[in-house]
């Protein structure tokens, strides 16, 4: 009986507090969890968030439900009676003086299943340290939290206070909460299919069904043609594994101990509903159909093999998609842009047309391998498929290459100021609005007068890399009729002396209809896009806030440091700033030259060179979303 009174008397707790709207203190987990909301950024998955606000002239503090009310702005005009827009709002309790801020404005995050707690400014607000140190003990003087409660340095000054030694309270960087996620959104979505489970070693030999959900031991190579797939390691945002699955639009997950859970071993075998969110996901029986995809028609790739001569980038090519592929009719567009806004391309641009490549597999060594391949029946034969795509690469590499390209290569570097030089893919069957082919074909450097690594072996090995399994499957899934594809070759020199490389997008990717936009950038020549396993790269949004008076007015809000780098910043602010500032001139110019809408993001790739540290974008193409 005392028990059932108990927990009615807990129920009744409970209920009031989802009840109320908010309260000046927070005695237990309880009382937490009945404020709690989803943070207004998905830059963290696994994460619970109140709001708080304290009331700097009346000395009060507020917890307030933070899944019925969204915003602070929210509270403090519909509970605390402020009446000024919006706009004074931000400027003066955000501002970095004491003067005109009427409230401190926080989060109180949570990572679920642990016992760490985060406090976290906007990465906008430029609060004194001594009024972090204020808002941070009173929080720990009205909760339950105590000594756990740490907090979050989430933008460039806090990292520079840090480093100073200027804190008094526990802070924390990306690590702290990185080191306790155990899952990810990686492509959000709902799908039907069977549950199978695949070591990474099995895909060389077997084919998952194209009506199964995949459960693997790694991250694959090649993106098997399923309904969704499960991963047992996080993944880096903008990684080629997120981009091609944001192509495909079938959901995908990170999930470090998806191998031993039990609910997904039970479910092995059988049909199931997977959903994926930001913040979770669900995985249960079903008995609904499973909707597989047709692809009714293929699509037409154009080849113009008219063009028979090297194609200088630094005169934009009239239709060079047709000739000398996308990415090199891109690099054209970067090399023009780059004469009005202030960053560098990479030096003696070139670009190798179809032509050599077209005439090169017409070769009785390699056209009849192509043939036999393109010709064969049994497509689901992938030990047959993946030998014959070897023929074909190996075929081409053996074969010479015509000593006429090879000359006029060498005549058009030969007073180059660089000896080095990167030979990459440019074919039409890629950088596309509806095809990205991130990481589908392969790059090589060649070497001006070298006989190991010359020339002719890079030309070889990149054309050689239409025929990779990633490429060929990909291309078959999209419907591209493979008989027309071509290879055009990107060469320009190349980066040994690359400081950091990364890439942005052209819009914040962790934030609905807010402004931004999303940066990785990692140490060296070190990979953001296929990173080697337990590397994390530097993660960061930079955006206006409110209108922004200038290019440079922007604020920074940090998702991951790189522990490649110490956890420190990779990027100055001013860095950052030039970063944004052209990006955002890209995005705007080239939607002009591929003559559609302004505003839909692009996907640039960047470096950062030399004593200088130089900024160098090497490429850009649109962002499928």
């Amino acid at each position: 009986m005392q028990r059932y009174i108990y927990s009615l008397v807990f129920l009744f707790l409970i209920t009031t507090l989802s009840a109320q709207r908010y309260t000046s203190s927070l005695a237990n987990y309880e009382a937490y969890k009945a404020f709690r909301g989803k943070p207004l950024s998905d830059k963290f998955s696994n994460i619970e968030s109140v709001k708080v606000i304290y009331d700097i002239k009346k000395q009060k503090m507020y917890y307030f439900n933070s899944s019925l009310i969204l915003l602070h702005y929210d509270f403090v005009t519909n509970y605390l009676g402020y009446s000024q827009d919006l706009e004074v709002f931000n400027n003066e309790n955000y501002s970095d003086t004491l003067k005109d801020r009427d409230f401190f404005l926080g989060n109180l995050n949570h990572i679920k299943g642990t016992d760490k707690w985060i406090f976290e400014l906007a990465a906008s607000d430029h609060m004194p340290i001594e009024s972090i140190e204020r808002f941070y003990n009173l929080i720990v003087q009205s909760t339950f939290i105590g000594s756990n409660l740490k907090f979050y340095l989430n933008n460039p000054t806090q990292m520079e206070w840090f480093q100073q030694n200027k804190f008094r309270i526990p802070c924390v960087k990306s690590d702290y909460i990185f080191n306790e996620i155990k899952y990810q959104e990686v492509v959000a979505g709902t799908n039907i299919g069977i549950l199978k489970q695949y070591k990474i070693k099995d895909l060389e030999a077997t084919k998952p069904n194209p009506d199964e959900i995949i459960v693997l031991d790694g991250t694959p190579d090649i993106l098997p043609n399923v309904r969704g797939i499960i991963v047992n390691e996080l993944q880096t945002p903008l990684s080629h594994l997120v981009l091609l699955g944001k192509n495909r639009k079938i959901p995908i997950m990170a999930y470090t101990t998806a191998l031993q859970d039990n609910n997904i071993k039970r479910l092995l075998s059988k049909k199931v509903e997977l959903k994926i969110e930001i913040d979770t996901f669900y995985i249960k029986e079903s008995t609904k159909k499973i909707e597989l995809k047709a692809i009714t028609k293929k699509k037409k790739l154009i080849i113009d093999n008219s063009v028979t001569d090297l194609v200088d980038l630094a005169i934009i090519p009239k239709k060079g998609i047709n000739y000398v592929g996308s990415k090199a009719q891109n690099m054209a567009y970067l090399i023009a842009i780059s004469k009005e806004i202030p960053f560098k391309t990479p030096e003696d641009a070139h670009a190798i047309p179809f032509y050599f490549y077209t005439k090169h597999i017409q070769k009785k060594s390699i056209s009849p391998l192509i043939s036999e391949l393109l010709e064969y029946p049994h497509k689901d034969s992938v030990v047959w498929i993946h030998k014959q795509l070897k023929k074909i690469r190996d075929a081409i590499k053996k074969e010479p290459v015509d000593p006429e390209l090879i000359a006029k290569l060498n005549q058009t570097f030969k007073n180059a100021a660089f000896k080095n030089f990167r030979f990459r893919s440019s074919t039409n069957a890629e950088d596309l609005d509806d095809f990205n082919g991130a990481g589908l074909y392969d790059s090589k450097t060649g070497i001006l007068g070298d006989s190991i690594k010359t020339f002719e072996k890079a030309i070889k090995q990149v054309w050689a890399s239409v025929w990779n399994e990633a490429s060929y499957n990909e291309r078959e899934l999209f419907g591209i009729d493979q008989h027309n594809i071509a290879m055009g070759v990107l060469v320009h020199r190349s980066f040994p002396d690359e400081l950091a490389n990364g890439v942005v997008i052209t819009k914040n990717i962790f934030r609905e209809n807010f402004p931004g936009i999303t940066v990785n950038v990692q140490k060296g020549e070190n990979s953001v896009v296929k990173p080697e396993k337990g590397e994390i790269c530097e993660q960061f949004v930079a955006y206006h806030f409110n209108s922004g008076k200038d290019d440079t007015d922007f604020d920074v809000d940090y998702t991951s440091n790189s522990n490649l780098n110490n956890n420190e910043p990779l990027l100055s602010r001013k860095e950052m700033s030039k970063l944004f500032l052209v990006s955002s001139k890209i995005e705007e110019k080239m939607y002009r030259y591929w003559k559609k809408n302004r505003y839909h993001p692009v996907d640039i790739e960047f470096k950062i060179v030399g004593g200088n540290r130089d900024l160098y974008i090497k490429q850009v193409r649109p962002f499928n979303e």
